[in-house]
């Protein structure tokens, strides 16, 4: 199975900033073209994860409710459009927890691959991507042996390149021209 495990905020939505959150469906914004870019990515037969560290629940910012909010609320919207979301896993813990979860550790994905294999699907590791904003995502997806791809639509810039632990597969500006060098790459 080919799969893309996307981060959130910067990716599908708006950046917040360093250091802020998105704390509720009002505060929740797409970036441009994220629909159809996503729909491209169900239509070309890839299952979509969305993998997001959100420490804002333990830092007491929002609530898990409020989170839970959002993600219903996104999920809504994007399902009208046809969107096929596998599933959405957040990290809620703090960076000092440890968790065997928070990015660039990979127990969200092991959770999104457990989840795979309980429909008797496995992953297809040369066919399959993580798309972040931030060096801590390129971490992650390379911490599993997937292809990474650095969008500059949020978190992190071109400028920084001397600053970075890793380095990207690929770099795009956005989450629709990181489709387009998905389906280029096949």
């Amino acid at each position: 199975m080919k799969v893309v495990f996307l981060d959130r905020d910067g990716v599908i939505n708006e950046y917040p900033g360093d250091f802020e959150y998105v704390k509720s469906w009002a505060e929740f914004h797409f970036l441009p073209d994220i629909k159809p870019a996503l729909k491209r990515l169900n239509d070309n037969g890839y299952k979509i994860f969305i993998i997001s560290n959100q420490a804002g629940v333990s830092k007491g910012i929002y609530s898990q409710r409020d989170l839970d909010l959002i993600t219903e609320n996104m999920l809504k919207e994007l399902g009208s459009s046809n969107i096929d979301i596998a599933g959405v896993y957040y990290c809620t813990h703090l960076p000092e927890d440890n968790c065997a979860c928070r990015k660039p550790q990979t127990g969200l994905i092991e959770k999104a691959m457990e989840a795979l294999k309980g429909q008797g699907l496995d992953i297809e590791k040369p066919n399959s991507y993580f798309i972040g904003d931030s060096i801590r995502d390129i971490e992650t997806g390379k911490n599993r042996g997937l292809k990474t791809i650095l969008v500059f639509s949020g978190k992190e810039n071109l400028e920084n390149k001397d600053n970075w632990k890793v380095f990207p597969d690929f770099t795009a500006q956005g989450l629709s021209a990181a489709v387009d060098l998905i389906l280029k790459d096949r």
